[in-house]
């Protein structure tokens, strides 16, 4: 393969946005993809579009064709990725294939996702079509539900507290406070979160992400090219990709998603870095609990010990490993096709020195990891500074 490069990026607003529709979400994240990247759009040869389920939350599929025609790139291939909530993570890796096989020189990567058209429980349901339905949705069991369950493993085999999952929220709605795109730009406490209504206990309402709208673009080049479009070019230095059984009953552990560990073992050794020399990261915080599990896949501390981490601040801006500077899921929100080139958005706006107040000082390696469902399917993606 040979190398490959972000050269622009976009974001949206993040929240629920009932004057937008999903094409105008669309063709702004990617407006500003290519105003950020300074090239003209007949120069792009391909697109894959990260989406989860626009069929149950707009009743719209074939969604590849539409982007394509609104965003005035037709007859470029156009493709639609879905993995659940990995849909865009996946979408970035295929970008990235796509480049780096030499098929096509620049390429969209982009995700989204509109949920908030629809009654919550309709939306609930399109998310539970990421689980199991015969084995655990049939009997009742939601994500908040199987979300539980890991955390009250957790909690017994490493005597994890809630106090300190409610300091993952904490921080990362802290960080949220300096991302105008996140949809929920406010601070709270610990106690805040103890006190909020219970979901499926012990997670509450403030442990959860929300249901969100928003879309997210990435322009991927070979490293060549890039170098030829802009001094701040971001190298995609290693992806993994790993999956797993549907339904936690067939898993080997509830304490740690066996995709993630994979992902992010293949992604190291692709780009020839241990933990230790990540500077942030961008995790799957869909719930507290998967934080907590995420950076110990990760392998950012010790097994059983991201709940003491987070706690003592080791993973806040300014820490040992700053963990979701843009708020994560549970701060800027959670736009499941999005989710994933969202997280990289982040990552190379860090790289570029790009991130205002909650810019991570001399960050060079950057990782954004994005889960599908309740772990059966996992993207590890590691960037680096391009000069």
């Amino acid at each position: 393969m040979r190398d490959v490069a972000v050269i622009g990026v976009g974001l949206t607003k993040f929240g629920e946005l009932w004057d937008v529709s999903f094409r105008e979400l669309m063709m702004e994240a990617g407006a500003r993809a290519i105003e950020n990247s300074g090239i003209d759009g007949k120069q792009i040869g391909a697109m894959y579009v990260g989406n989860m389920s626009s069929g149950q939350f707009i009743r719209q599929e074939h969604i590849s064709s539409i982007v394509a025609d609104h965003a005035g790139l037709v007859p470029i291939p156009s493709t639609r990725v879905e993995g659940a909530c990995a849909s865009g993570g996946l979408a970035l890796r295929q970008a990235i294939i796509d480049v780096g096989s030499g098929l096509h020189d620049i390429v969209v990567a982009a995700g989204i996702e509109k949920m908030t058209d629809v009654l919550a429980g309709v939306a609930t349901g399109a998310l539970a079509t990421a689980a199991d339905q015969e084995w655990e949705v049939f009997v009742g069991a939601t994500f908040p539900g199987l979300y539980a369950l890991m955390a009250r493993r957790h909690m017994y085999e490493f005597g994890t507290t809630e106090e300190q999952m409610a300091a993952v929220a904490v921080k990362n709605h802290r960080n949220a406070c300096f991302n105008t795109c996140a949809q929920y730009q406010m601070e709270i406490t610990v106690d805040d979160v103890m006190k909020s209504p219970p979901v499926t206990l012990p997670l509450k309402l403030l442990d959860c992400s929300p249901i969100t709208d928003g879309a997210a673009c990435a322009i991927l080049a070979s490293a060549e090219k890039a170098r030829k479009l802009t001094d701040t070019p971001v190298l995609v230095a290693g992806t993994g990709q790993a999956s797993d059984a549907i339904s936690l009953h067939s898993r080997t552990s509830l304490t740690s998603l066996q995709a993630t560990i994979e992902a992010a073992r293949k992604a190291y050794k692709m780009a020839g870095v241990k933990p230790d020399d990540i500077d942030l990261a961008e995790v799957h915080d869909c719930f507290t609990i998967a934080e907590i599990m995420a950076i110990e896949d990760l392998e950012f501390c010790k097994k059983g010990e991201g709940g003491k981490v987070t706690e003592q601040g080791e993973t806040a801006i300014g820490g040992r490993i700053p963990v979701n500077t843009s708020g994560g899921l549970k701060g800027k929100g959670h736009p499941v096709g999005a989710t994933g080139i969202a997280q990289v958005v982040e990552i190379v706006q860090q790289l570029r020195g790009e991130a205002g107040k909650r810019q991570v000082d001399g960050a060079e390696i950057g990782l954004a990891h994005n889960v599908g469902g309740s772990g059966g399917t996992a993207v590890v993606h590691v960037l680096r500074r391009g000069d």
